[in-house]
């Protein structure tokens, strides 16, 4: 395969809309390139996650998500087309699974907080969230597979969950825990 991009500034977006992958072109502000932004977006911060230490297994599978969210913006750039197989949605049901197996039961609401790793775990969910709602709001202008949203629903849950599992992650054998919320039901659990 040849080189897709062979220049950047095409000058073509100044007057303020942007080509998809059919060779149409859409304004900047349309829900389309909202969700393709926030999908974008997504993937940046996992790749800033992936600057940090972390278990080889959750490495492996960050890497993965990585090249699924491409498949996902890639999608979401050719209307009608499907790049984003149900696989990778099974793949994501199969990591919560053995990640939450685990993990020990929460005690009460968690903050997003920690070892920064776990932190920016956290800044990944809720840029997923933002990217569900983006597709949720062009699934409501146009039709789109089910695949997408469901996919952008479980990374959330699946980014919550690896949060945890990287406040616990040390180098130096010790565990770490999760960062509880200060609530009045917890202080009384644990008075009592």
């Amino acid at each position: 395969m040849g080189k897709r991009l062979t220049q950047i500034a095409t000058r073509t977006g100044d007057n303020g809309t942007t080509g998809l992958g059919d060779n149409t072109r859409v304004s900047k502000n349309s829900l389309r390139v909202h969700a393709m932004g926030d999908v974008d977006e997504l993937n940046s911060h996992i790749g800033l996650l992936l600057c940090e230490d972390m278990p080889a297994a959750v490495r492996t599978l960050l890497v993965e998500i990585q090249q699924q969210l491409f498949n996902l913006g890639g999608e979401l750039s050719i209307p009608g087309y499907e790049l984003l197989k149900p696989e990778a949605l099974l793949a994501l049901d199969q990591a919560l699974a053995g990640h939450n197996k685990a993990l020990p039961r929460l005690q009460e609401f968690i903050l997003p907080a920690g070892t920064r790793a776990a932190a920016q775990a956290h800044v990944c969910r809720t840029v997923a969230r933002r990217a569900e709602r983006a597709v949720v709001a062009l699934g409501s202008e146009e039709t789109l597979k089910d695949t997408p949203r469901q996919y952008l629903n479980r990374l959330s849950d699946l980014m919550f969950v690896l949060a945890r599992v990287l406040n616990r992650y040390r180098t130096d054998g010790t565990v770490g825990d999760d960062v509880y919320w200060k609530s009045e039901k917890l202080a009384r659990s644990q008075a009592e």
